[in-house]
């Protein structure tokens, strides 16, 4: 859980900044107060190559008034099992889980984010979620490059399509969508962001979305193909390619793992060993 709460809040509202996927959440208190949230993951050209690492990066901005918020931290790991040791330096939180470190780096009051206290938001903050590894500039500066050169990036793959006159906002905000569902690492496509979520509650149809079922992302490569975005249908072939290699002589599988793995291990997680967190104070919703 990342959450974000504004004290005496009143509403919401939410959109994408235009044809980009950086997700723009503002909340309003009671007293005319407003913060501006930018949700993203960094996306750009840097030094003649894509450049996607493994970070999620939120900035918070004041609008209006002297709005207060809290902000909750709380990542789990093996499936919502494990609760990570948590660790602190002067300007980040530790997460450490059995195989893996998160690191959130902050401008913000790391006590306020340890303790899940409320403080008045000045001006801006900005919050960098990923691997444990030191940044080398300030925060702010990487957070609003970082969200500069993301927007410049979809804005141009956007211009690149062949995008019909008709339902135009429609079909470009899908097909960020299905692009978003694309491993650029080798090629293969998810079939959704979503995991473990079952057809219906006790059905035990619980799928693991996050592989690469090859009837699927032929579709997804079908319709990408469609607006002249070639080049995921390249890289998926690649990726067909090496499974292929793989498999040799036998039947090619309906999934693989997003590597190209084809032995993928099912385990039940049970519901009752997963530890509950509840919701904000007098269940104020939050982002």
């Amino acid at each position: 859980m990342f959450r974000l709460e504004l004290a005496d809040f009143l509403r919401s509202e939410q959109e994408y900044i235009p044809h980009t996927a950086v997700l723009v959440t503002r909340l309003f208190d009671k007293q005319g107060g407003c913060v501006e949230i930018s949700d993203f993951a960094p996306r750009m050209r840097l030094h003649g190559r894509m450049f996607f690492p493994r970070m999620l990066i939120r900035r918070v901005s004041k609008c209006a008034g002297s709005p207060r918020v809290r902000v909750r931290v709380r990542p789990l790991f093996d499936n919502g099992i494990v609760v990570p040791e948590v660790t602190s330096g002067s300007h980040h939180i530790r997460y450490v889980g059995p195989e893996l470190t998160l690191r959130l780096t902050t401008d913000a009051s790391v006590s306020a984010v340890l303790e899940e206290r409320h403080f008045y938001l000045d001006e801006h903050v900005t919050f960098v979620l990923g691997a444990d590894e030191t940044l080398h500039e300030r925060v702010d500066e990487i957070g609003r490059r970082f969200l500069d050169e993301t927007i410049l990036y979809w804005q141009e793959w956007v211009r690149s399509l062949f995008v019909p006159v008709d339902w135009q906002e429609e079909v470009i905000r899908a097909a960020i969508t299905l692009k978003l569902n694309a491993f650029d690492d080798t090629g293969a496509i998810v079939a959704a962001m979503t995991t473990s979520l079952p057809e219906h509650p006790d059905s035990g149809r619980n799928w693991d979305y996050r592989y690469c079922w090859l009837r699927d992302a032929y579709f997804v490569v079908n319709a990408l193909n469609r607006l002249g975005a070639t080049r995921t249908m390249e890289r998926y072939l690649q990726y067909i390619l090496n499974v292929a290699a793989e498999t040799g002589t036998r039947a090619l599988q309906p999934v693989y793992g997003i590597s190209g793995e084809a032995a993928l291990v099912e385990r039940i997680v049970p519901g009752e060993r997963l530890p509950r967190h509840g919701a904000g104070a007098g269940g104020q919703p939050g982002v």
